[in-house]
């Protein structure tokens, strides 16, 4: 059985022809399958090609969740036979590289947990903003014998530094939004109630700006970027990891635990991680 619920599980609300609103839901949890990778395709297929959309955000409509781990429900295969994308990448990879390198501002608003998927979103948008009552980033890979698949060993430790990088990546527990601030692992941690404002505002401050000069000054600054062979690494490991026994026996003892579906053990996945070895 699939854990996905929702057929359209990324909607995109254009506050401006500039301004563009990208809203994760697919509850209860936000877990990340095949349907909503091909989404994703899509979404970042119209960003590349709309000459007028300038800023993108992202957020979620499921409370508690901004984007949660992959759907370890659905059929591997399923998404292991979708089609490199343009960069030769395979389909999650490649978004997350092609992302970085639009001509348009990514923002993440995080508001809940940020797990996996929703670590390497945060990690590929330019910049991006936590709430501190509710946030949560977390890879949490390692902790159940598996490789993380988006490309967080590639760029971790270019933005918070080596030794940080594996402590979070081998550490594989939550952090909340004041730590993950303090690394710098997102840009800013906001009381929650200002995050909505002070993300709109910024976004409608550069959604105002000149497209090209946008587009160039990212094009410059990007040139401190991993290489995308580094990511493509990263997803072979992940693959590799899945098949793994040490990761397929975790993984059944946290689905015997509660995982997958909305509770303790994905609101405490940290906790419950670190207790496998026990």
């Amino acid at each position: 059985m699939n854990a996905t619920t929702n057929p359209v599980q990324i909607s995109v609300a254009r506050r401006s022809a500039a301004y563009w609103r990208v809203t994760i839901d697919n509850p209860p949890i936000n877990v990340m399958g095949p349907p909503m990778v091909q989404q994703f395709q899509e979404l970042i297929n119209a960003l590349e090609t709309d000459e007028h959309v300038k800023v993108v955000v992202f957020d979620s409509a499921v409370d508690g969740y901004f984007l949660n781990h992959s759907d370890f429900l659905a059929r591997l295969e399923d998404l292991t036979a979708m089609p490199p994308g343009p960069t030769g990448l395979p389909q999650w990879p490649d978004f997350l590289v092609r992302l970085t390198r639009a001509p348009v501002v990514s923002i993440a608003l995080i508001r809940g947990r940020a797990t996996g998927n929703g670590s390497e979103i945060t990690l590929a948008c330019d910049m991006s903003f936590a709430s501190r009552e509710k946030a949560l980033l977390s890879q949490w890979e390692v902790g159940v014998g598996m490789v993380a698949g988006g490309g967080p060993m590639a760029r971790l430790p270019q933005l918070i530094g080596r030794n940080r990088a594996l402590e979070v990546l081998l550490g594989s527990e939550d952090l909340r939004a004041d730590q993950a601030e303090a690394y710098g692992y997102v840009n800013r941690a906001l009381p929650d109630a200002d995050l909505d404002a002070f993300v709109d505002a910024l976004a409608t401050r550069i959604a105002g700006f000149d497209k090209w000069a946008i587009a160039n000054t990212k094009r410059l600054v990007n040139t401190s970027l991993p290489p995308d062979v580094e990511l493509g690494a990263g997803w072979d490991a992940c693959i590799a990891s899945l098949g793994r026994p040490a990761a397929q026996e975790n993984i059944k003892a946290l689905l015997a635990r509660g995982f997958h579906k909305p509770g303790d053990v994905e609101d405490r996945l940290g906790y419950y991680v670190g207790q496998l070895a026990h």
